[in-house]
Order: structure tokens, then sequence, then C-alpha cells
């Protein structure tokens, strides 16, 4: 092999590797809040709340409903933002490149940690936007993350399921907090520390990803980021555009002529896109509703014991390490089922609508189990429901991308990619009226929301259902067309 050739071989890799460790460590954190709140809580976040309640024998124990009501909050707000603005910042990513784009992500990150580390019980509003921050700028990390993915060809698709899985699984790092919190290092130096770790993410940026864009497929002698102390050349940045362009011109289908692809508004139109949006909704209602109640919820369960609590907080982060190692199964059931022969007359197209059949199914039994489990009111069973909800979280969202990658022509993905997390953020806001309604008409018992949830979770079905007709549709016309072509002949 070629120097050059070897030589940007280790980079692909390490390219590879450091942004699976960006995606694993800091992108995703937010979604480990619940670990996070313990800490918040001891010290005295948001304590104001907390009032004196009339109990049995004429005891004063404290209410501290108005506290947790604010703590979800906070969660909502973030989980909100992390969705919604993806829309603008893929606009972002589209218009300006790579470069451009994770400064403003690390900035964005940066502030957020900042804005923490100077916080205090008397400046817990500061969670509001500081959370917001680190949620918007972790997504537009995965966002730029997932185009190396088209370093590797085949394997793409379970590329973009790990980084996902990555992303999932960054929510421990709050249990690290956690960890280290009560380990005597204050909430305010960890977050110090992680604003130093941004220096990482700027290495990343100038040294192993491009300017712009990574295409697909990928041409000979492709190179990127900074070689020999200079920007790739203006031959090679010039050569991406053209194979940038070149491919948003070219179509899934290698058979079908170019001007049958897909406009962005046919794309959002249709019935893929519409079923997949309802499809990615509610899934992602039901675990952000979960995340952002579950200490509330192991505190009733615990009977208000708080090193049973911790105990079983510890239990959830640790699982959420797992889904960098559940996300790649969605990936390979997609491109296992890619790689088989093709039936006669059907396309590529078609072909990776099919395999996706399997993988969207899935998700959506896991789904109805995982919200089953968390709708029992035993603790124990529990451990059960962080399984399921980690598996479940890392299909959803590497499903998610896998989907639009198969389903659109690349040269919308990352619109639709935004535009699917935007309007799924706007449902997702109804998380906060289930958390009012379980804190106020049904006195802290979730039961009923959760049986609500759990009917809903059902919807799901419907988008593997729709893809699996369309496929047989298409499979049923070509042999009616093979039927009459034979005899005319």
């Amino acid at each position: 092999m070629p120097s050059g050739e070897s030589s940007m071989a280790v980079r692909r890799w390490l390219t590879f590797f450091t942004g699976l460790v960006e995606c694993l460590c800091f992108a995703g954190a937010v979604f480990g809040w619940a670990s996070l709140v313990f800490v918040l809580k001891t010290d005295g976040y948001f304590s104001s709340l907390c009032v004196n309640s009339t109990g049995v024998n004429a005891t004063h124990p404290l209410d501290c409903s108005g506290q947790d009501e604010q703590f979800s909050l906070v969660f909502t707000i973030a989980s909100f933002l992390n969705n919604f603005l993806t829309l603008p910042n893929g606009f972002l990513f589209d218009q300006f490149g790579t470069t451009v784009a994770r400064l403003f992500a690390i900035f964005l990150y940066t502030t957020g940690t900042l804005m923490v580390a100077v916080s205090t019980a008397a400046l817990a509003n500061l969670l509001f936007p500081a959370l917001s921050l680190l949620a918007v700028g972790g997504i537009l990390l995965l966002v730029t993350n997932m185009q190396v993915g088209n370093l590797f060809g085949s394997h793409r698709s379970t590329i973009i399921t790990l980084y996902n899985g990555a992303f999932d699984s960054s929510s421990a790092l709050f249990l690290v907090v956690k960890l280290v919190f009560e380990a005597g290092i204050s909430l305010q130096a960890s977050f110090f520390f992680l604003s130093g770790c941004s220096v990482i993410h700027l290495f990343r940026t100038f040294f192993l990803l491009p300017r712009k864009f990574i295409p697909y497929p990928l041409p000979d002698h492709y190179t990127y980021g900074i070689t020999c102390g200079k920007s790739e050349s203006s031959e090679v940045a010039e050569n991406s555009n053209v194979v940038s362009r070149a491919t948003e011109e070219t179509p899934l289908e290698k058979d079908v002529p170019s001007k049958q692809v897909k406009s962005l508004r046919q794309c959002l139109l249709s019935r893929f896109f519409v079923w997949h949006l309802l499809w990615l909704s509610v899934m992602q209602l039901r675990h952000y509703l979960f995340i952002g109640t579950l200490y509330s919820m192991l505190n009733r369960l615990a009977a208000n014991d708080s090193s049973l609590v911790s105990q079983y907080l510890n239990a959830f982060a640790i699982t959420q390490l797992c889904g960098v190692l559940c996300a790649p199964w969605n990936g390979l059931i997609m491109d296992r089922l890619k790689g088989k022969p093709r039936l006669p007359g059907e396309s590529e197209h078609e072909a990776d609508l099919r395999a996706s059949v399997l993988s969207l199914f899935i998700t959506a039994l896991q789904c109805v189990l995982f919200s089953v489990c968390a709708s029992t009111q035993y603790l124990p069973l529990q451990y059960l429901t962080f399984i399921l909800q980690v598996l479940n979280r890392s299909f959803l969202y590497g499903g998610n991308a896998a989907f639009i990658s198969v389903a659109f022509p690349p040269c919308h993905f990352g619109k639709l990619y935004g535009l699917v997390m935007a309007l799924s953020a706007v449902f997702s806001l109804l998380q906060y009226p289930c958390f009012a309604l379980v804190n106020g008409v049904l006195k802290g018992d979730p039961f009923y929301v959760n049986i609500g949830l759990t009917l809903l979770s059902l919807v799901a079905f419907i988008h593997p259902l729709s893809v699996y007709l369309h496929c047989r549709s298409l499979a049923s016309q070509r042999a009616k067309n093979k039927a009459n072509n034979t005899s005319s002949q």
C-alpha cells in the first residue's frame, strides 16, 4: 500500500475512533439528567420550592413536588431544544460545512458547561439556559460526526447507528459527575473540567474532519483535514465540492434517471415521512417522560429511601453505557438484509426499504415492552425497565437516521433529519402537561398516564406495516409486469 494511502487509512480510523469517543463521552450528556438531579438536590437547587405539608399524626414532612416540577421543566425545555434546533443547525451544517458547524457547537457546549460551573443554589435558574446549550451543542456534534459513516462504504448504516448509540451512552457522563461528587469533588469543579475538554473537540475539528463535507459515495484518493501544516489543497476541496454536487444529483436508485429524484416537498408530503415522524414522536415522548420523571418515580417506589434511590440511579446510568453496544445491532440487521441478493427486478432503493421493515418493527415492539415494565409499580422490575429502555432508545435514534438515509435522496438528508427531529420535539412538549397531570389530579401516581402512553406506543406499528405493504405492492407490480411481458412475447 502506498504511503499516502496508508496515512489516509490511519487518519480515517483515527477519525472514526475519536468521533466515537466524542459522542460517547460528551454529546448526549443531558440525557443523564436523573443522576445530575440527585447532585443538584443535594446542593439545594430550587429547595425554596419545598413546603411543609401536614402528614399523619400532625407531622409536617416537606412536600418537594414544586421542586420536582421545576427540575422536570428544565429537562423538558432542554430536550425540546435538543431536537427542535436540529433543523436550523442542519441548515447551518448544509450551508457552511463541518468546520463552521462544529465551532458553533463547541461554543454552545462550552458555554453550557461554564454556566453550570458558575451556578449555585441561589442562581439555580442558570440551569435553564445551561442545560439547553449543552443539549443543542451536543446534538450538533453528533450531526457533524454521522458523515464519518461515508468513509466506510458498505458499513455506513452500522457506523451511523453506532454513533447514535454512543450519543445515548454519553448520558452516563452525569453518573461520573454524581460519583465524583459523592467522593468529595464539587459539581462546579467537574463542569470546569468538562469545559476544558473542549480542546479535544477543537483538535478533531481542525485535524481529523473536512472543512466542508465527506461525500458519498467516496471518490478515489479522497483526503481531508490538515496535511503538512496546511489545509486540504484547493484541488481536493474542489473535487469534494464536485462530488458533493454530483451526489445531490444522484438518486438512490442507480438505474433511475436523475430527473426522477424526489424534491424536498415531495419527500415531506410522502406517507413515509408522515408515518416515520409519528413513529419517532410517540416513542420519543415515552422516553423523555420516563427520563424526566425517573428520580421522582424511584423516590416514590423506594419510599423516600435516598440510598436506595441512589443505587437505582447508578444502575440506570450504568445501563446507559450499553447503548453504544446495542445500537450497532440495528445497523447490522439493516446492512445484513441489504447484503442479500435482490429479488428479480428489484432496485437498490426497494431492497433498502425492504431491509428496514424488520428494524422498524423490532423498535416499536421494544418500546411497548419497555412501557409496560415502566408502568408496573414494582421497584425490582425497574432493572429490566432500564435494560429495555436503553436497548429501545439505541434502536430508535440509530434507526431514525438510518431510515432517512435509505428512504430519501441523499441530498435531502440533513434537512429531513433536522425537520423530523424538530417536529418530534414539538410533540415531546406533551411530557410537561403529563408530569403536571401526575403531580396534580393523579396525586403523584403515574399509573394511568403510563397506561395511556403504552397504548399510544402501539401507533408506532403503523410505520413498519406501511413500508411492508409498499414493498409488497412493488413486488406484486413487478410480478404482474413480468407476466404481461411474458404473455406479449
